[in-house]
């Protein structure tokens, strides 16, 4: 039987840093048919778009947890923000990226060409 590793969160942060959050719109944590709906809308998404986001939800409630793999039985899917807006509008290039998550690429040793 091979062990899991552990996470322990009283450990210092490997990488030594952590970047306040900075955004313009986080959901309440949980997920149900009302967060779903404010998302799409958010997001300009056409109905079928939210019909489609509305169907798949249903369809992971329903679902049973896998039993096979990792144990995820200790996953509290209603602690979880599943939406987090970082800013009014999408860039299109890398300078039209904010200037605090370049740093953060740069601080976790992300090449250039991957950035």
């Amino acid at each position: 039987m091979v062990a899991k590793p552990q996470l322990n969160l009283d450990e210092e942060y490997r990488y030594g840093f952590r970047d306040e959050e900075d955004y313009v719109f986080k959901s309440r944590k949980g997920l149900d048919s009302e967060i779903v709906t404010e998302i799409s809308q958010m997001k300009g998404e056409p109905d079928w778009m939210l019909q489609f986001r509305l169907k798949a939800l249903e369809y992971f409630r329903k679902r049973p947890m896998p039993t096979w793999g990792a144990d995820l039985s200790d996953i509290d899917f209603e602690d979880i923000y599943y939406y987090v807006k970082p800013t009014e509008s999408q860039g299109r290039s890398w300078d039209d990226v904010p200037e605090y998550i370049k740093n953060t690429f740069e601080k976790l040793g992300i090449p250039e060409a991957e950035r």
